[in-house]
């Protein structure tokens, strides 16, 4: 199992936060001292509303390293780009402070799960995307989609971005979708298997189940995602 992992979505409202709360979740009933971090947060003033769902979703309460703000080491009021939230507040996007903040996780609880913001070409910086950071740092990557209309492109166009870029691809998790069309939600996960293996990628792809608001949170086995 890699120490640190991104956790990157198709799109924005994917489900990338109950997918990496389930992922913690189930890492750590297996033994493992998982952790999350938001790597920036949009939307909040002062807290992070996707780290109090992992939590949740872990029954795990707030750790440590949540009060030390090292696993939301960037927040930003407004809904938007990290960069557009962060002009607006006169402020930058501190790429080395999230750097940091991962590094000091990884060295108390492995492995983390780095939660992105929104899809892989957000920007985070001046020309820095969430994909470019995603590469420079060499993080393999749990991409996270599922069965509605369009997804099907976007996850295409996402793997085929970590093929241009070198990308380590841990594998697919593909969420339940109340909009999905029950034969393209058929069709979908066999197609991405095709191009995972077309790609040169591992042929790994863990389904959830719908998941209430509020619970109960299913026990998923993810292990063939995190070997």
């Amino acid at each position: 199992m890699d120490p640190i992992y991104l956790v990157a979505g198709i799109d924005t409202g994917i489900g990338k936060t109950v997918a990496t709360g389930l992922m913690a979740k189930s890492l750590r009933a297996r033994g493992a001292d998982a952790i999350t971090v938001k790597m920036v947060q949009t939307g909040n003033d002062g807290f992070s509303e996707d780290i109090e769902a992992h939590r949740r979703i872990c029954g795990c309460g707030l750790l440590p390293e949540d009060a030390e703000g090292i696993t939301a080491p960037q927040i930003f009021k407004f809904p938007s780009s990290p960069k557009l939230a962060a002009e607006l507040e006169g402020r930058t996007v501190d790429l080395n402070r999230i750097r940091e903040c991962v590094e000091a996780c990884a060295k108390r609880r492995r492995p983390v799960l780095v939660e992105a913001a929104g899809g892989l070409h957000v920007p985070l910086a001046d020309g820095v995307l969430t994909i470019d950071f995603a590469a420079e740092r060499g993080w393999p990557v749990v991409l996270v989609t599922c069965g509605r209309l369009g997804s099907i492109n976007h996850t295409l166009l996402s793997l085929d971005a970590f093929r241009a870029r070198g990308i380590k691809l841990a594998g697919v998790v593909y969420n339940w979708h109340p909009d999905a069309d029950p034969m393209i939600d058929r069709d979908t996960p066999e197609t991405i298997l095709d191009y995972l293996g077309k790609w040169g990628f591992p042929k790994r792809i863990v389904r959830t189940p719908r998941v209430p608001d509020g619970g109960p949170y299913p026990d998923i086995d993810f292990s063939e995602i995190f070997q």
